[in-house]
């Protein structure tokens, strides 16, 4: 379970990066609806003889009942567990027995389960996934084994980290109302509480057909997977699912500040963010504009924070800016800089501030518009190298709100967008009092 709990971070890793510019690409995916409510995504992809198959649910952290936070990243991990057919464990030895490889991640607005395996094993991953929808088997013993290792998670990826303590502070700080601001993994305090009644209560409520989105990419016909599709998760019934009702950020009138100081901290690091649109939330004409804003901004070492903090002036050893355009709700537009040897925080703050404020005053050159214009787009086709990139986009996609149109439609949008959209969503968001700002310094002191 250890290693599901890093493919979970890398995969966290891997959608940051790819956010945006990965949804470049042109898949041409056929869909389908089976009678039951579930969608079915297929993306053809002969080049190898490999298939990708996985399940999101479009639940996440987000979605959890009060109180019982980290409720889906558990079942996520207890979802492992056993069924009638299945033994207890025996889950991903099964997979790897045939060669292939599984894994899980849940964030805040889903939880997908995937596998990795040659086309010809397509039909058994299929029947594995479609019977742990429904047909789960906990016992108490399960549950006191797995709450655990999700506690052991959260000591050695949080509480032992200042920099991941000062990330889920900053997380507080910026959604008051929104469940965003609550860890995905949860609170230690309500993790040591989950209960085996809790797991099935969620499992049932959420588990289920018309509640899941089957995506499958590699050298397979669309036909022949509709059909295994309808034989495996057709025959399961739909469930009562609710709409996903949750509570909404107010409008922020304040800046807010944490200042996180630790013993183990032996580089200082400074952070802000600023709540963001994104393309199904808020002022969502401005999500693909500031995608091409945040790399303007701070997406590489092309960008204006760079050249400026690092190159010119010398006072931080890294600065930049990113920003994921897709999530059911706000998301968050960050920025970063660790100072250089001597530069204190309140220098490189002063500088960051200044150089903001003369990027959104003066903007960026015509030629820089179009080198990230032309960036994005060429990620779209690199995107098409890896099979197992596509259905990660068409489910980070779908379970937060966007449709297969939607996704198909990213290079078009790129084109169109003009200097003037660009500008109007950095100065839309980029507004100093409704930004959070982050500081992690050593314990004793101000960080030199």
């Amino acid at each position: 379970m250890i290693s599901r709990i890093s493919s979970f971070a890398i995969f966290l890793t891997a959608a940051a990066l790819f956010g945006p510019a990965a949804n470049a690409a042109l898949f041409h995916p056929i869909t389908h609806t089976l009678a039951n409510g579930m969608q079915v995504v297929v993306i053809e992809d002969h080049r190898a003889p490999v298939v990708a198959h996985m399940v999101w649910y479009k639940v996440g952290a987000a979605d959890e009942p009060p109180g019982k936070s980290g409720i889906a990243h558990f079942l996520e991990h207890l979802l492992f567990k056993g069924t009638p057919k299945v033994p207890s464990g025996e889950f991903s030895k099964i997979v790897a027995r045939n060669g292939g490889r599984d894994n899980a991640f849940t964030s805040y607005d889903y939880t997908g389960y995937y596998q990795n395996v040659a086309k010809d094993k397509l039909d058994l991953v299929m029947g594995l996934e479609a019977d742990r929808m429904t047909n789960l088997v906990l016992t108490e013993q399960d549950v006191v084994t797995e709450r655990a290792v999700i506690l052991e998670e959260r000591r050695s990826r949080t509480d032992n980290n200042p920099s991941a303590q000062l990330r889920e502070a900053m997380y507080a700080a910026q959604y008051l109302a929104h469940p965003y601001g609550i860890p995905v993994i949860g609170w230690k305090h309500e993790m040591e509480k989950l209960s085996l009644a809790d797991a099935l209560a969620f499992y049932r409520r959420y588990y289920a057909p018309n509640n899941a989105i089957l995506v499958v990419a590699g050298d397979v016909e669309a036909a022949a997977v509709i059909a295994m599709a309808k034989k495996h998760f057709g025959v399961l019934a739909r469930a009562d699912t609710p709409p996903r009702r949750r509570a909404q950020e107010p409008p922020q009138l304040a800046e807010r500040r944490v200042i996180f100081r630790d013993g183990r901290v032996s580089q200082a690091d400074w952070r802000r963010s600023y709540l963001a649109p994104t393309r199904s939330s808020g002022e969502s004409r401005h999500a693909i504009p500031l995608s091409m804003f945040a790399d303007l901004l701070g997406g590489g070492t092309t960008s204006t924070l760079y050249r400026s903090m690092v190159v010119a002036d010398k006072l931080a050893a890294n600065a930049g800016a990113y920003y994921r355009a897709t999530s059911l709700d706000p998301n968050r537009f960050v920025l970063y800089a660790t100072p250089s040897p001597g530069v204190s925080l309140e220098t490189l703050e002063g500088a960051m501030d200044k150089a903001i404020a003369e990027a959104l005053k003066n903007g960026f050159t015509a030629k820089a518009l179009e080198r990230t214009r032309t960036g994005l787009l060429a990620a779209s086709v690199y995107a098409r190298d890896n099979l197992f990139t596509s259905p990660r986009i068409f489910g980070d996609a779908l379970t937060s709100g966007l449709t297969v149109e939607q996704v198909e439609s990213w290079p078009d949008q790129v084109r169109a967008v003009t200097m003037e959209q660009v500008m109007a969503a950095g100065r839309a968001v980029l507004v100093r009092r409704r930004s959070v700002t982050g500081l992690l310094l050593p314990a004793k002191g101000l960080a030199k």
